[in-house]
This record gives C-alpha cells, sequence and structure tokens, in this order.
C-alpha cells in the first residue's frame, strides 16, 4: 500500500483504537477500484477468511489438545469420501483419512457396531470432530462448510447450498445404479442385462436433466456464473468438480456429447481443478484414482457409442 492507494480507504490513527467493531468498520473497499480489481480483493479476503476459521476451528498443532478431522471412507476408492477430502483439501484443514492409517478400517467398522456415546453411523463416510460424529456426505459438509470457509455467511444460503449437495447425492445413487441396478451384494456381471437397459436411460434422459439444472443454477446465481452458491468458493463448487471428474471417467463418450450444452459447469469445473489447493491434492498421492470398485465405473459397454 501506497500513500496514495486506494485499494483501502483506512481511518486515521484506526489501529490505536481498541474497538474491533470501529477498525472492522473502517476497513472498506476504495470506491475508485475498478471491477476487477474488486473482485481481487473479495478474493483475497475470502482466502483469508478461509484461512482463518480452518485453523482457528482447533487449537494450534503444538498444543497437547491439538485434534484434527478425522474422515472415515473405504480406502482405495475415491467414492462418496472424496466430496468430503475435497473440501479439507482446498480449505487447507488438517485431517486424517482413517482408512488409509494402520488399524484404520479395523476402526472405522467398529464405529460402525459401536460408536460408545454416539449414534453408529449405517456407512462411510463419516467425520469424527473431538466427540461429534457426523455422517451421510451432505450432512457432513452442511458441518464443515461455515467451518472451513466454504458457504455462504447467509443463512438462507447456506440452506440453498445443503439442498443443491442433496441434489448432488441423488444424482451420485443414479450414476451408481447404472452398474448395479439390482443389488450391491451382485456382480456387475450378474446384471449386465439390466444395467445395459439402465445405462441406456440413465444417459438419454436423466443425465442431460442433472447437467441442465445444475447449469441453470450457474446462470441464475445473482453473483454471477462463475459459483453455485453465493458469490465465492464453496464445498458445492467442488461437488460439482467432482461429479465431472467422475462423469468424464466413467462415461466419456455420454459426456462428450453433453458438455457442449453446460458450459457454465465446465468452467466451473476448470476453475476448481485451477486452485492451487486443488491442484496440489491433484498431484499427489492423496487423491485416490478412479476405478472399477468405486461408485464412477468404466464399462465401455454402457457408454454411448463413440
Amino acid at each position: 500500500m501506497t500513500a496514495h492507494s486506494n485499494a483501502l480507504d483506512i481511518e486515521p490513527g484506526i489501529f490505536a483504537s481498541d474497538d474491533p467493531r470501529k477498525i472492522a468498520r473502517s476497513l472498506r473497499a476504495g470506491s475508485g477500484l475498478a471491477d476487477e480489481q474488486r473482485r481481487v480483493l473479495e478474493r483475497a479476503k475470502d482466502e483469508l477468511r478461509r484461512d482463518f476459521r480452518a485453523s482457528a476451528h482447533r487449537l494450534n498443532r503444538e498444543t497437547s489438545d491439538f485434534m484434527a478431522f478425522t474422515l472415515y471412507y473405504w480406502d482405495g476408492i475415491p467414492g462418496r469420501g472424496e466430496f468430503v477430502r475435497l473440501a479439507l483439501e482446498e480449505a487447507g484443514a488438517d485431517y486424517v483419512d482413517a482408512a488409509r492409517q494402520p488399524g484404520g478400517t479395523d476402526a472405522m467398522l467398529k464405529l460402525m457396531t459401536d460408536a460408545g456415546g454416539a449414534t453408529s453411523p449405517f456407512a462411510p463416510p463419516f467425520l469424527v470432530d473431538g466427540e461429534l460424529l457426523i455422517s451421510h456426505v451432505a450432512n457432513i459438509l452442511f458441518y464443515l462448510g461455515p467451518r472451513l470457509g466454504l458457504a455462504p455467511e447467509d443463512e438462507g444460503l447456506r440452506h440453498v447450498a445443503n439442498g443443491l449437495q442433496l441434489t448432488v447425492t441423488d444424482l451420485v445413487t443414479e450414476i451408481h445404479d447404472t452398474h448395479h441396478p439390482i443389488g450391491v451384494s451382485l456382480y456387475y456381471e450378474e446384471q449386465k442385462p439390466e444395467a445395459s437397459k439402465r445405462a441406456e436411460n440413465f444417459l438419454s434422459e436423466r443425465l442431460p436433466k442433472y447437467l441442465g439444472y445444475f447449469e441453470r443454477v450457474l446462470a441464475q446465481n445473482p453473483e454471477g456464473p462463475e459459483h453455485s452458491v453465493g458469490g465465492r468458493p464453496s464445498y458445492v463448487d467442488l461437488s460439482l468438480f467432482h461429479l465431472v471428474e467422475g462423469l468424464r471417467y466413467a462415461f466419456p463418450n455420454a459426456m462428450r456429447a453433453n458438455e457442449e450444452h453446460v458450459p457454465a459447469l465446465i468452467a466451473l469445473h476448470d476453475s476448481v481443478a485451477a486452485r492451487p489447493r486443488i491442484m496440489s491434492y491433484l498431484a499427489s498421492d492423496r487423491r485416490l484414482p478412479f476405478n472399477e470398485s468405486c461408485i464412477f465405473r468404466r464399462y465401455p459397454e454402457l457408454d454411448r457409442p463413440s
């Protein structure tokens, strides 16, 4: 900042005050900022909020009381757990991916039968934060979002974000059912004729409907199509990124045919992929590759012809 900077207008001597609200009110965007400068400033403020919340939520790691989030999900697959991992990674939060640690899967299975004072979860993923155990992806993200700076400030918009995440959950279920339309206890090979019919219907009717819906959500966002809800990144943006990634893996031909109709959704995917912490995560061994034990499975016979 220089003597003639218009980035911030600061009341002279304001930092001598002992009134935090007065200091906060004095820090305001300068009236001379161009639109692009203002957007950069707002993004910088978002980063500061996110970093502060992620670190302030838990005590300093040097104290004996420091606790990281613990995520429980099956090892070897990104699956539903990936929606939670992306939020934790984007926020720079400290977390333990329990099942990837020695004895972690056994600990997860034990919690599913005896969670002590908490209600045992039916299935992973679930998150442990201190004495609190939270199950289901949308529920976990509704809890984490405000704590990690990945949810809107407005309470009403937080419920909008939760509704969008629940719609993501609905779509994930339909994706899973393309390769397991009869029962999860059966192998794919035992239900291939039914899977073929289910996948054909999903790709011709359901997938375009879901993708079109998310495209409209972006187009109708009063803050602009760069984000799904509000004017800054949220956990919903990260989840939509993972949906596009997974669908490209499972149905590459169908996605090529659909992507031209959802440019805002693809632009959102690309912007999330370019975020520094997400880029670092995607290049790390923490990021598990898609495979045929996951929700998103590549069976070429279920995809559209090339």
